[in-house]
């Protein structure tokens, strides 16, 4: 009997164990899956989309693609470049704002998303509160060009035909809000001249623009200019960085042509919807700042005029704010106001 009362003993144990096994599963019956819905979870376990809004061959296209690249090499997933123009180069910017916010689908652009909350006031979405600031990708000089038939061939020569014929000259850009928009807009307000700008959707149509006469001046990427440049397409007229560029290394920059103090690049990064994690967050801009830090990419940056840089995301939100302010302070003195494409 005594072996029998153990056995029985033993077996309530465990009955009442799995009783009370049961009840804390009723009780909480998502405790299980609270621990894995994580999305940070062994990111990414699928593909993730880099959407892009200036086109094949653009700048952010050239500079982004490698970097995907090595995201995807380092994840085990692909990372593909995806281009969607449109709208002002806004269409991309539009599709990740309504994209599920879980990290699978990001928007990587250029300065144009700072700035596009100053210059655009027809946007379906809300450049800050629909995005979070992952990362930087790279900075890098613009240089201004002009087409043959603008009849200019040096900067002090353009500056004096815009203020001989004063909102008469036109300026491609690769779309309103754009990095190249408000490089002409700063320029135009140092150097004391006005001119009409003519939008393009992408960078490759507004340099064709300039080539085809279409507008008078362009201020390009430097990368994507330069084979115009060396076949006489394009006439250089100063590169917008303090130091010349390596790429170009006989053009003068424009403080150097004539616009004392001028210094602007353009810069890229990576955003995210509103709403995506923080640890996801974190995750992809720990991993940027991986990929970047590779000798190799390094190198290819620097042969295609592109410095990396590297921030925190609340440092980068922090920069994005500032470029805001800034891209606000120079159309509030251009008297450029807000624009429609």
């Amino acid at each position: 009997m005594t072996a029998r009362l153990r056995l029985l003993k033993s077996l309530m144990v465990v009955s009442c164990g799995l009783l009370l096994l049961a009840a804390c599963a009723e009780t909480n019956p998502h405790a299980t899956p609270v621990a894995t819905s994580d999305a940070s979870v062994g990111f990414p376990v699928k593909p993730v989309r880099l959407i892009e809004p200036f086109g094949a061959g653009g700048g952010v296209d050239t500079i982004s693609r490698p970097i995907a690249q090595k995201l995807s090499e380092l994840w085990g997933q692909p990372m593909t470049v995806e281009n969607h123009t449109g709208a002002g180069s806004t269409a991309a910017a539009a599709l990740v704002a309504r994209s599920s916010p879980d990290g699978y689908t990001l928007l990587v652009s250029s300065s144009a998303q700072a700035y596009a909350a100053v210059l655009r006031h027809d946007l379906p979405y809300d450049p800050v509160k629909d995005f979070i600031p992952v990362a930087p990708l790279t900075r890098q000089g613009y240089v201004l060009v002009a087409g043959k038939a603008a009849s200019v061939t040096t900067l002090a020569k353009l500056i004096a035909a815009a203020r001989a014929r004063p909102g008469e000259l036109r300026f491609g850009s690769p779309g309103v809000g754009s990095g190249s928009h408000l490089g002409i807009l700063r320029l135009s307000r140092a150097a004391g001249i006005s001119a009409v700008h003519v939008p393009d959707n992408a960078i490759a149509e507004a340099i064709a623009s300039t080539v085809s006469g279409r507008v008078d001046f362009l201020l390009a990427p430097i990368p994507l200019a330069v084979r115009d440049i060396r076949a006489g397409d394009l006439i250089p007229l100063g590169v917008s960085s303090a130091r010349r560029s390596p790429l170009l290394p006989d053009v003068p920059t424009i403080a150097e042509a004539g616009v004392p103090g001028f210094d602007y690049s353009i810069w890229y990064g990576i955003w995210a919807p509103a709403g995506t994690p923080a640890k996801v967050v974190d995750k992809v801009a720990r991993d940027i700042a991986q990929v970047l830090s590779a000798p190799d990419l390094r190198q290819w940056l620097a042969e295609h005029g592109a410095e990396p840089m590297s921030m925190t995301p609340r440092a980068f939100a922090d920069f994005v704010a500032s470029e805001k302010e800034s891209a606000a302070q120079v159309v509030a003195a251009s008297g450029a106001g807000a624009e429609s494409n």
